[in-house]
C-alpha cells in the first residue's frame, strides 16, 4: 500500500449510508435494512464496504442507520466491535431520531450526514469519504483519497465502468480525458460515453470524498435553499459539477484483485435475483470475487458453532455436495446438494434434494424435499416432501417467485400453505 495514500486515510472517516431498505427484495427487508441482508456464507452486505475501510486504514467510521436497524446494529455490536478509543479508532452507529412528527427521520443521503455534523467534527477528520452500504466489491479507498487530494477536487466521485446499455438505470458522469466531470444526469436513456471508450459509461458507485469543513459548509449552505432535496446524487454533485470541482476515480483504479480474480467485481444486489446470482456464482470453480483472499479478509460476526457434518451413506440417502459452500454448523443428514449456499446452521435431512438453494442461518429443510433455484430466509423450516422449482404456476401461487425462476421462501409464506 502507498504509505501518503495510508496517511491520508488515517487522517479520514468513512461515513457509511446504511439506512436503505431495499426495497426490490421484497420479503428479504422486512425484518431488516438492505444492508444486513446475508451474504456469501457468513457475510452481511455492509461487511464489505467496512472492511474495504479498515483494509485501507481508516480508523474513524461512521454508520448511520435508519430503516429496520436492529438487526444491523446488533450485527455491527458483534461483529465490529473491535475499535478501541485509545488507538484513536471508533466506529460509531448513528440512527436516526424519530419524533412523533417524523421530522427527525434523515430525509435523504445529504441529510443523514448534516444531522451528524457535529458527530464528525467532534473527530476532526480532514477528509470524509461517503459510502453506500449495500454493494459487494473489494477497493482501497485510500487510493481513491489520494487521487482526490492530488486533482485538487471539491469532491470526488467513485465511478463503476459499465457498457452504455446497462447505464441507464444509474447517474452517469460526463467527463473529460482528465477525469473532470462535464456533467451528472441520473438514469438517462442515453447514457454519455467514456472518453476513448464509446462502448462504456461512468455510473456513479455512491461513494464521495471530500474535504469534511468544505462538505459541512456546503451542505449547511445548500438546506437553507428552497427546493433542496437533501440528496448527493439529486442536490449536492450537481451543484458542485456546475459551480466547483468535481472528479470522477475510475473503480479499476483502487479495485481490490487477488490473483484468482480476473477483472475487476462490483456487483448491487438489489433484487432478488441478482441476489441468487451473486450468491450462487461463489460456488463456481473459479469465481469471479475470491472470499479466500487473506490480503484483504472480509470482516464479520463469525459464530462459535461446530463444523460442518455430512453423515449417511446409502443410496438416495447420501450427505453429499459438490460444487457447493457448506458453513459451520451445518448438518447435511442423507441429502444431496449441488451448487448451493448454505449459511451457519442449516439442517437438511434425509432424501431431499436441492440444487441451486442460498438458504441462510437456521434453515431446516425436511425429508423428501425437493428444491430448485430458491432462497430461504433465515429460520424459515420447510415442510417434509416441499417441491419447489418443477411447476411455475404453482411455485408464484405460493411464494414470491421472479421472472427468472427464483422462488424466494420465507416462514410466513410456508405458514400460509397450511392456512
Amino acid at each position: 500500500m502507498n504509505r501518503e495514500a495510508y496517511r491520508l486515510a488515517q487522517q479520514s472517516m468513512a461515513f457509511v449510508l446504511a439506512g436503505g431498505r431495499g426495497s426490490r427484495l421484497y420479503e428479504m427487508t422486512d425484518r431488516r435494512a438492505k444492508p444486513a441482508v446475508f451474504f456469501g456464507g457468513k457475510s452481511r452486505i455492509i461487511d464489505f464496504p467496512l472492511s474495504n475501510a479498515v483494509n485501507s486504514g481508516f480508523r474513524r467510521i461512521g454508520v448511520a442507520t435508519q430503516y429496520k436497524a436492529h438487526s444491523l446494529i446488533r450485527h455491527l455490536q458483534r461483529g465490529w466491535s473491535f475499535f478501541r478509543a485509545e488507538r484513536n479508532e471508533s466506529l460509531d452507529i448513528i440512527p436516526a431520531s424519530q419524533q412523533l412528527n417524523d421530522e427527525n427521520w434523515y430525509k435523504g443521503t445529504a441529510d443523514a450526514v448534516l444531522q451528524n455534523a457535529e458527530i464528525i467534527r467532534g473527530y476532526a477528520p480532514r477528509y470524509i469519504l461517503i459510502l453506500a452500504g449495500d454493494h459487494i466489491y473489494k477497493q482501497d479507498y485510500a487510493m481513491m483519497i489520494a487521487h482526490h487530494v492530488d486533482s485538487g477536487a471539491d469532491v470526488t466521485v467513485g465511478c463503476i465502468e459499465v457498457p452504455r446499455i446497462d447505464a441507464t438505470g444509474f447517474g452517469v458522469m460526463r467527463v473529460d480525458t482528465r477525469d473532470r466531470i462535464l456533467d451528472f444526469v441520473e438514469k438517462p436513456r442515453n447514457p454519455p460515453p467514456m472518453p476513448g471508450h464509446p462502448d462504456m459509461a461512468l455510473a456513479s458507485m455512491g461513494i464521495y470524498v471530500f474535504e469534511t469543513s468544505y462538505l459541512l459548509a456546503l451542505l449547511e449552505e445548500l438546506a437553507a435553499e428552497p427546493g433542496y432535496g437533501h440528496d448527493f446524487g439529486g442536490d449536492v454533485i450537481p451543484k458542485i459539477v456546475r459551480e466547483g470541482k468535481a472528479v470522477a476515480h475510475p473503480f479499476s483504479r483502487s479495485c481490490i484483485r487477488s490473483s484468482a480474480e480476473e477483472k475487476a467485481y462490483w456487483r448491487d444486489v438489489g433484487t432478488i435475483d441478482a441476489y441468487w446470482q451473486a450468491n450462487i456464482d461463489l460456488t463456481d470453480f473459479k469465481p469471479e470475487l475470491d472470499l479466500y483472499d487473506q490480503s484483504w479478509p472480509i470482516w464479520t460476526y463469525s459464530e462459535l458453532t461446530a463444523p460442518a457434518k455430512f453423515i449417511h451413506n446409502e443410496r438416495g440417502r447420501r450427505g453429499q455436495a459438490v460444487s457447493s459452500m457448506v458453513s459451520g454448523g451445518c448438518i447435511i443428514s442423507g441429502s444431496s446438494l449441488e451448487r448451493c449456499l448454505l449459511f451457519t446452521g442449516v439442517k437438511a435431512h434425509s432424501y431431499s434434494q436441492l440444487e441451486g438453494v442460498i438458504a441462510m442461518p437456521y434453515v431446516e429443510i425436511n425429508r423428501n424435499a425437493r428444491l430448485r433455484n430458491t432462497v430461504i430466509d433465515r429460520g424459515a423450516v420447510i415442510p417434509r416432501g416441499l417441491v419447489v422449482g418443477e411447476n411455475p404456476e404453482l411455485d408464484a401461487k405460493r411464494f414470491r417467485r421472479t421472472e427468472a425462476g427464483v422462488c424466494l421462501i420465507t416462514q410466513p409464506m410456508i405458514d400460509r400453505l397450511d392456512s
